[in-house]
């Protein structure tokens, strides 16, 4: 046995995991964090106020299905009414799409402006 494997060989327990060096913890867990004990830096930055919210809100729902990726041929003067609601669109464009699927599902008829309901 190499001397290599003999140092790993001793550092690992009956596992097979390696063995924490330190024996006991030094991290008081009775004692709560305050504010001043957060450090505040480029990599964990404060967090951002609509970040929270939209934690906050999807807290309690049911995770999101799976997206599939489509090409939709959508009327310019449509679009630009969604973009101008700031980001956000395709999702508000989803929601209503799935709304109107509900809808349809429940047997209610949506009155289309030129069009046939057809869903």
């Amino acid at each position: 046995m190499t001397i290599r494997k003999r140092i790993a060989h001793r550092s690992r327990g009956a596992t097979g995991k390696r063995r924490s060096s330190s024996k006991t913890s030094k991290t008081d867990w009775a004692r709560p964090m305050r504010d001043e004990d957060i450090a505040i830096t480029a990599e964990h930055p404060e967090p951002d106020l609509q970040y929270v919210v939209k934690v906050i809100r999807r807290g309690g729902l049911k995770p999101s299905p799976p997206k599939a990726s489509v090409s939709l041929r959508i009327d310019r003067d449509v679009l630009d009414g969604f973009k101008a609601k700031g980001p956000g669109y395709q999702t508000r464009i989803n929601t209503i799409l799935r709304a109107f699927r509900d809808a349809s599902d429940l047997g209610v008829r949506p009155r289309l402006s030129g069009m046939q309901a057809s869903c």
